[in-house]
């Protein structure tokens, strides 16, 4: 029941993400850079809020691919202000997750995932101290499924210091990489005058 309520919150927030995008489309925010910027200056401390939030929340409940929220915060905000929102949101829901799993133990895996995809990552924890050092290096790279990690994580015996320094210290290269990829991607497929 669980993974039916986060996939219809997934729809859902994907569709009100889409129908907001045609609509400042519309209005003429994404017609520049410059016009996108002034569109969010124009809520001043509470876009810059929001946006933290936001990404916070998309770890947890994830409603648009990560790395789209990463590429969103450079373009409306700037490349050093968009890499500190989203490192601050990410940080934040990653050890949100960490806390829910932490609480509710295992049977908040399979709520929310699949059951290939935990058990794969269980051969993990076979070993102890293993999962440590491999979460240590799978978080520091853009590719692995981070989100999971976090709530896997959190049914583990890793304290909350470890998690919290391997987030910390792991997580600002992979938003980097996401943030900054993403952007110059973006930029090189759609010139914004």
């Amino acid at each position: 029941m669980t993974k039916k309520i986060i996939n219809i919150l997934t729809i859902v927030g994907l569709l009100a993400s889409v129908g907001y995008g045609i609509y400042v489309w519309k209005i003429g925010v994404l017609t520049s850079l410059d016009s996108l910027r002034t569109y969010i200056a124009g809520f001043g401390a509470w876009s810059a809020l929001f946006f933290v939030a936001f990404q916070a929340i998309q770890v947890v409940l994830p409603i648009l691919p990560g790395g789209l929220g990463c590429l969103v915060g450079v373009l409306a905000f700037g490349v050093w202000k968009g890499l500190v929102y989203n490192y601050v949101g990410i940080i934040a829901g990653s050890l949100a997750a960490f806390a829910l799993s932490r609480y509710y133990g295992r049977p908040l895996l399979y709520r929310f995932f699949s059951t290939p995809l935990i058990q794969k990552y269980d051969q993990w924890m076979q070993k102890k101290g293993r999962f440590t050092r491999w979460l240590s290096i799978l978080i520091f790279f853009p590719v692995a499924p981070d989100d999971y990690l976090c709530f896997l994580a959190g049914t583990t015996t890793i304290s909350w210091r470890s998690f919290t320094t391997i987030i910390v210290l792991g997580k600002p290269f992979s938003i980097a990489l996401y943030s900054l990829g993403l952007t110059t991607l973006f930029t090189h497929l759609i010139p914004w005058t």
